[in-house]
């Protein structure tokens, strides 16, 4: 009896898994993933760089951006800042202000950042500059050159905003003494981007400066971004028999107004500009600008250098933007430098680090800030002159009143 209960229980079992075949199994549950593990070692210290990457001026920021990551490498293997790494977050501004601002809201909006170094645009920087205030982080400057950057109206600092590059008085200063004193032109054109406001800068500072020597300025001639026509304007020019031809813009407006100067037959006045000089400008505007020359920050002659110009190409390749990759890794030590200073990778206290930075050691030289105008103080010019296929070191040059 026993065994025909047995085998009815499992007659009913065989039943019952063969019914059970005829449901869709159930999926097991996933399995969840496993946790990533936390990176070893302490935070990073995050910094942004409001770098031009792309655009027109990506051939600097593309630079500067590289200089950083070989500063932070090597401050990094040297154990960090306050014993902790240095990082970086690239917000490209793509050249101008509305992407530029987004872009650092961004950064700000998905990283927590202590500072913002670059970019090198007066005025990008002038317009990020009300972002970081609300941000309360500073952001220091790489080529932006303009006053305002740093000072409002009235004269007084932007707590938040600094630089490590001379500003357009002091440069338009130096064009004109160079041309004045040092070669020896006494007239000069202005052809300039009324668009812009490091070229409408550095025009107004030239001009009071050239006729404050008693140099004869003919005139000045506005042109818009984006503009590649400029024979109406030296046309005019051309008539009034300059002996000099000041371009205060960016490579492009330098390159293809000089071309189009000599074409119409201006074959004397020698061009000058500012810090927007390029060698990119020498290969657009041919043999057209031997000769010619152009105020810079720093020269490449000077070993320290020259020494990092052997690392970037090592690492990069080579680059004749060596005032840019030279400035983004300045800017990385000089932030390391007031975070140490600071004892804490906090806003307020980098910014009062910066405010008070005091011959801090970089590869062009000592800088000390100034803390009324939050620029460096003193800083001599390096002029450039266009041979062949280069811009090659002229002199180190600071006007004498």
């Amino acid at each position: 009896m026993k065994r025909l209960i047995a085998a009815a229980v499992s007659l009913m079992l065989v039943v019952a898994l063969l019914a059970g075949c005829g449901q869709p199994a159930k999926p097991a549950e996933p399995a969840k993933p496993a946790e990533p593990p936390k990176p070893a070692g302490p935070e990073p210290i995050k910094f942004g760089y409001l770098a031009h990457v792309t655009g027109d001026g990506a051939v600097w920021g593309q630079a500067e951006v590289n200089g950083a990551k070989i500063a932070i490498e090597e401050i990094n293997k040297a154990g960090g800042v306050l014993g902790r790494p240095l990082e970086m977050i690239v917000a490209d501004g793509r050249g101008n202000a509305a992407d530029s601002v987004n872009a650092v809201k961004k950064v700000l909006s998905e990283h927590k950042i202590v500072a913002l170094l670059g970019s090198n645009y007066s005025g990008v920087n002038i317009a990020t500059g009300a972002v970081v205030a609300e941000a309360k982080i500073p952001q220091i400057g790489s080529f932006a050159t303009n006053p305002k950057v740093t000072v409002d109206d009235a004269g007084n600092p932007k707590p938040w905003s600094f630089r490590l590059c001379f500003i357009d008085p002091y440069q338009g200063k130096v064009i004109a003494h160079f041309l004045y004193k040092e070669i020896g032109k006494k007239s000069a054109a202005v052809l300039y981007d009324v668009t812009s406001d490091y070229s409408t800068g550095l025009t107004e500072y030239f001009i009071k400066s050239f006729e404050a020597l008693g140099g004869k300025v003919v005139g000045k001639w506005a042109f818009k971004e984006g503009d590649v026509d400029f024979r109406p304007q030296l046309s005019q020019i051309k008539a009034k028999k300059p002996e000099a031809i000041v371009l205060p813009n960016l490579y492009k407006e330098i390159a293809l107004p000089a071309k189009q100067a000599r074409e119409l037959g201006i074959k004397d006045a020698v061009f000058m500009g500012g810090d927007g000089a390029s060698v990119k400008m020498l290969e657009m505007a041919g043999p057209e600008l031997q000769g010619s020359f152009w105020v810079t920050h720093m020269s490449i002659e000077d070993p320290p250098i020259a020494e990092l110009d052997k690392k970037y190409t090592a690492k990069f390749g080579k680059s004749e933007e060596w005032s840019n990759f030279t400035m983004g890794y300045d800017l990385t030590y000089f932030l390391a430098d007031c975070i140490k200073r600071a004892g804490k990778a906090e806003g307020q206290a980098i910014r009062d680090a910066a405010e008070a930075a005091k011959d801090v050691k970089l590869a062009q030289g000592p800088i000390t800030m100034d803390p009324k105008t939050h620029n460096p103080l003193d800083k001599v010019a390096s002029i450039l002159q266009a041979k062949g296929d280069k811009l090659v070191f002229y002199k180190k040059y600071a006007p004498k009143d």
